[in-house]
């Protein structure tokens, strides 16, 4: 259908830690928290959508919020808005706060994303588009019910999930009929769907994250990380 991939660019943008009174344990030093926490899931889907696979990264990460004001006592992830200035007392960060990544993926294609947790008024924004000789594609969890799909002879069109016009193997992951949507809560469903079917049958197919997909991320994690240290383009390791 898209012929070609020439370009695969997106963002995966968040508002929850915009704040320097937003926190949470993903926030404790560690080597990566915007990209590891977020950003694979975009390289993740990127992957399986298009089969092709992260060769090379250059990344740039950086720390908006040097300090932050942690809570001295426990408290739950979304609710530092609620805290007062005794509830807390002021910590340095060394976690990113934003992504910025140029890509190669195969041979030929080539990419872009940005990953956020301090983009205001953006809640969950993993937005997705692919770009190919004979169409284009754009599609985000926000509105996971939709896909956008871009002609460059023929009008554009917008198509609403509808499990009667699926083709087979995407049929099977729509339960609900069309204009009702399906969304995040129901990938969990799916997910364990398939696990059970396995262990049930172990003739039946692998359609659910293994151990070797969260490696895959793990490795493009420390081919960011590297590339933001040295400030060069870094491979991904098979």
């Amino acid at each position: 259908m898209f012929g070609d991939i020439y370009a695969v660019q997106g963002t995966y943008s968040q508002d929850w830690l915009l704040h320097d009174t937003d926190w949470n344990w993903r926030i404790e030093p560690s080597p990566s928290r915007t990209f590891a926490d977020i950003g694979t899931h975009w390289c993740d889907v990127a992957e399986h959508v298009t089969g092709l696979r992260f060769t090379s990264v250059c990344a740039d990460l950086q720390t908006f919020h040097r300090t932050r004001k942690r809570p001295k006592h426990s408290v739950e992830t979304f609710a530092g808005k609620m805290l007062r200035p005794a509830d807390v007392e002021e910590v340095p960060i060394d976690t990113e706060d934003f992504a910025a990544v140029i890509f190669r993926m195969g041979n030929v294609t080539r990419g872009a994303l940005t990953v956020s947790q301090v983009a205001a008024g953006r809640k969950n924004r993993l937005f997705l588009e692919i770009f190919g000789s004979k169409a284009s594609a754009a599609w985000t969890a926000e509105e996971p019910d939709r896909l956008w799909v871009g002609r460059r002879n023929s009008p554009n069109e917008e198509i609403i999930k509808d499990p009667t016009l699926l083709e087979g193997e995407a049929r099977n992951f729509a339960d609900l009929p069309g204009g009702h949507s399906e969304g995040y809560d129901d990938t969990f469903k799916q997910t364990f769907r398939r696990f059970y079917r396995r262990v049930a049958d172990q003739s039946a197919p692998v359609e659910y994250p293994t151990f070797a997909d969260g490696i895959r991320q793990m490795r493009i994690i420390e081919a960011v990380l590297d590339s933001a240290k040295k400030r060069e383009w870094a491979e991904v390791s098979d």
